[in-house]
């Protein structure tokens, strides 16, 4: 039997509408509905993170420090940087859509370890209020780097409350990847082989391989700065003996594949968006699948280009300059591959093309410009200035970012079963990418004309390019608003969705919209490549709206 015909017969109850108690959600084990829990976290910390953004730029658009002091700009700027990375940008594409679509993409009932992935839930929560808590109780003045000795002897604002949040959400993250990990070697369908896998899923494959080995590492060094704190040891003070170089070592050998945690869940995303609107099997599928495995691994030997200037031997920053430059190829070819799969094909724009799109630009402009970072010379003049600053954001904002809201308008409709306004999605999709670009390319400019990092009085002659990017950010700000607005409006007012709006391949596309609350009624058994489209039409090669499928 078809799979077209098996999603026409849809159930009666799906897993949004299977109990509507309180109770029914904080005790599920569905995958799909932790995943929304996930997605409401996540959501309310990216606007409280989003609200630090805004205090930043208003202080910024004048050169002399005017609406706060110091040591509240310390503290904007921290916690800023901790709920958007810890809180936001690392956990949302894999906790949200991961959670939410790998069993479905897979042809499995659910992940490996349900118990276990709502206890990643509970987790992420915890860990959130504890550092609410530090941010009610007068925030934290660090960084999010937490740098020693600083954080560990000297600073008098909440470092333990908030470095506890971030351990305490840091084995959220390492749960997570190891049930995603088994969940993708145990519970695939019959027939979907390793190399019949979405590359979303390759890509979160190979995320989870980052989380298990790097989050100990950064677990390790927040609770040896706590010890520290607490008790004096001397670990990292050199007034006790320590070695503060040592933190950085500790923190950058997770902090830095950290990145790779935010963007390579992105990068997945981007490969089944492209494939889906430019109607075409993914160009170099293998070759896009094993870069995520070799992002994954480089990613491990890099984290010493964070440390050019603080005292480490000039071989050994050679080395891993070299080694930067290195982890840039598999980049390198997800994008060519990308570009080379928009060649000749029967594109559609979309809004979540729209969004991929975007993450082309802003992604290449990003892996660009860290080429720069990554060489010695040119890294020890632009060094904690607003170019770093410019270049990470690029990457991730301007790609992880735009990733996550792509998927989100891309899935939308499978996860609520409601389409939204196509028109909104697009404005919306464009004036943040115009803000983005308005906010943080001046930063570019200013890092390189010398204005550092975390300073909130600056010489006069920076004011113009630092009101463009307050000015952008107010753009952005909007862009990001607009989706928020239309989302919610169509839960209840939107046009119902078919099971496959998008004509896309995949197993997700061969269940109702939304999903039954155990996916599938029977164990799908695949007969076909990803992304197996048509060529002169633009779908599935099968006949139906969907990849190949049997129903056994």
């Amino acid at each position: 039997m078809s799979a077209q015909a098996t999603s026409a017969a849809e159930p009666q109850r799906n897993y949004l509408n299977a109990d509507y108690g309180i109770k029914s959600w904080l005790l599920t084990t569905d995958h799909k509905r932790i995943g929304l829990m996930y997605l409401l976290t996540m959501t309310l910390f990216f606007f409280l993170g989003g609200a630090f953004a805004v205090a930043i730029r208003l202080e910024l658009a004048t050169p002399h420090g005017d609406l706060v002091e110091s040591e509240t700009y310390n503290k904007l700027f921290t916690m800023h940087g901790v709920i958007m990375i810890f809180f936001f940008l690392i956990p949302s594409i894999p906790a949200v859509l991961g959670n939410f679509l790998l069993p479905l993409m897979l042809g499995a009932r659910d992940l490996a370890f349900p118990r276990l992935n709502l206890l990643t839930w509970y987790l992420f929560t915890i860990g959130g209020v504890f550092t609410l808590y530090a941010v009610v109780s007068g925030g934290v003045d660090t960084g999010w780097t937490f740098y020693t000795p600083y954080s560990s002897t000297y600073a008098n604002t909440h470092v333990i409350a908030t470095a506890l949040g971030v351990f305490i959400t840091g084995f959220s993250s390492i749960l997570t990847g190891l049930n995603f990990i088994v969940t993708t070697h145990k519970m695939r369908a019959p027939g979907l082989t390793w190399f019949r896998l979405p590359l979303f899923v390759w890509a979160h494959y190979a995320t989870s391989l980052i989380q298990i080995l790097g989050t100990p590492v950064l677990a390790t060094a927040i609770l040896l700065v706590g010890i520290e704190r607490l008790f004096g040891v001397g670990i990292f003070d050199p007034k006790l003996g320590g070695d503060p170089v040592l933190f950085q070592h500790l923190f950058w050998f997770y902090s830095h594949p950290a990145v790779y945690i935010m963007i390579l869940p992105s990068m997945g995303v981007i490969s089944e968006l492209i494939s889906t609107f430019a109607r075409k099997r993914v160009f170099g599928y293998s070759f896009i699948a094993m870069s995520s495995l070799a992002i994954a691994i480089l990613g491990f030997f890099v984290w010493g280009h964070h440390m050019f200037v603080s005292g480490q031997s000039v071989y050994a920053g050679v080395v891993f300059s070299l080694l930067s430059m290195l982890v840039a190829v598999p980049s390198a070819v997800k994008v060519f591959n990308w570009t080379a799969t928009l060649y000749k094909g029967s594109i559609q724009f979309s809004t979540p093309m729209i969004y991929a799109l975007g993450f082309l630009g802003l992604f290449t402009i990003g892996g660009l410009t860290g080429l720069f970072l990554a060489t010695l010379a040119v890294d020890v003049h632009v060094h904690d200035t607003y170019f770093v600053v410019a270049h990470f954001h690029y990457i991730m904002v301007g790609g992880a970012l735009m990733a996550y809201l792509g998927g989100l308008h891309f899935w939308w409709p499978k996860i609520t079963g409601r389409m939204y306004p196509e028109f909104l999605g697009k404005i919306s999709a464009v004036i943040i990418f115009l803000g983005f670009n308005l906010t943080f390319f001046p930063q570019f400019l200013l890092g390189y004309l010398g204005m550092p990092r975390r300073y909130h009085v600056y010489p006069d002659e920076f004011q113009v390019l630092n009101v463009l990017s307050s000015a952008g950010a107010s753009i952005l700000g909007l862009g990001y608003l607009i989706p928020m607005a239309y989302l919610v409006w169509s839960l209840k007012y939107g046009k119902r969705a078919p099971s496959n709006p998008w004509r896309a391949s995949g197993l997700e596309w061969t269940t109702p919209s939304p999903p039954a609350t155990f996916n599938f009624d029977r164990t799908p058994v695949v007969t076909t490549e990803a992304y197996h489209y048509s060529e002169e039409l633009g779908a599935p090669r099968t006949g139906t709206d969907v990849r190949e499928v049997e129903i056994v």
